[in-house]
């Protein structure tokens, strides 16, 4: 059995909430997610990171999956290969064997030592994944999100919910054993498709503002296709923010932008009993902008650092004590913007990137 004790100080990681809770109750601290994986010590979503996400102490770990050509759910964020890997063209007219001969890691320039598994052993499939957080000892989460566009459409979902399914997960109670599964989508369709099958307390509605620079990003495609995708996002696809305004989910997931910029909407969201799930959180001043405004969930690249930013802040009790003051101020649409002032950077030491 894969065992971890964590290396952030803590003894064990808190026992995972039942989502559907709706009253004045939290955790004694944010529940801290590795953003695929501990993806800043290890190349993002291989084997070595989710290793280390373990060995670190999350108390869940995020994912993004794609579908081969021979249909299996592989764990890739791009829907282009070449970020990540040697590889080229797009996900979706690859097999798994063909993927399997391509090299995860060699991007990164970093070696993997052969406790995190093999060269041969860096891509995982969502199937793969599971396996390795079965084997972790302890309660763990897992925030699985289907990326679109996707030429399967909602057979991405589907795929996902067999699989699940297949080795006995409970929809409405979100259990595998162990293994406390969400699953997640910025697309506003694939979230309701999900819903059909899925308790809303296990299905998150991901929200950003969306620009020209994070479809390219995101896509991985040239800024003039960039601009014409977006244009078409805005056309085809409803807005993601209603579904979180009216309950129709319980896992509201904005970036920590979208938090900053839209504060009136993420603490109405909070009020009404929402579960926020917050992304991509990796310095000291953001870790504490959530504390500071009740955030349940935390996901990062660096999940070691902000256990132990967190830990810090956190008495005997559970109460924590955010080293930020948060005001807001209007922009000119009326919005409430988060305005950060900052008591402690925290402590100017390797780890804490808020000084890098």
């Amino acid at each position: 059995m894969f065992t971890t004790s964590g290396s952030h100080g803590h003894s064990s990681a808190p026992t995972l909430p039942d989502p559907s809770r709706t009253d004045s109750r939290r955790p004694e601290r944010p529940l801290v997610y590795a953003h695929r994986g501990s993806s800043a010590a290890y190349p993002e979503l291989t084997r070595s990171a989710y290793v280390q996400a373990l060995l670190d102490g999350a108390d869940g770990v995020e994912c993004d999956v794609q579908l081969t050509r021979d249909g299996h759910l592989v764990l890739h964020h791009d829907t282009q290969l070449g970020r990540t890997s040697n590889g080229t063209g797009p996900v979706a007219h690859h097999t798994l064997a063909q993927l399997r001969g391509l090299d995860f890691t060699s991007w990164r320039g970093m070696s993997i030592p052969p406790s995190h598994g093999g060269l041969d052993e860096q891509l995982l499939t969502l199937d793969e994944l599971l396996d390795l957080l079965e084997a972790a000892g302890r309660p763990v989460g897992l925030a699985v999100e289907t990326k679109h566009p996707s030429s399967f459409g909602h057979g991405l979902e589907e795929a996902v919910l067999v699989l699940l399914m297949r080795r006995g997960w409970d929809p409405e109670t979100g259990w595998l054993g162990n293994i406390k599964v969400s699953i997640m989508s910025f697309h506003p369709d694939g979230v309701r498709y999900l819903l059909q099958s899925v308790s809303p307390r296990h299905v998150c509605q991901l929200v950003a503002d969306t620009t020209a620079s994070t479809v390219r990003d995101s896509m991985r495609v040239s800024p003039a296709a960039a601009m014409v995708y977006r244009a078409g996002m805005r056309l085809v696809l409803p807005p993601a923010v209603p579904i979180i305004a009216q309950g129709e989910v319980e896992l509201a997931g904005p970036g920590i932008q979208f938090v900053r910029d839209h504060l009136r909407d993420v603490t109405t969201w909070l009020s009404n009993g929402s579960v926020l799930r917050v992304w991509t959180v990796d310095t000291f001043v953001d870790t504490h902008l959530c504390l500071a405004i009740g955030v349940q969930q935390i996901t990062t690249n660096v999940p070691a650092d902000v256990l132990r930013w967190v830990g810090a802040a956190t008495d005997a009790l559970g109460a924590t004590t955010p080293a930020v003051r948060l005001t807001a101020e209007l922009d000119g649409a009326g919005n409430r913007r988060a305005t950060v002032q900052v008591k402690s950077r925290g402590p100017h030491v390797i780890g804490n990137p808020v000084y890098a």
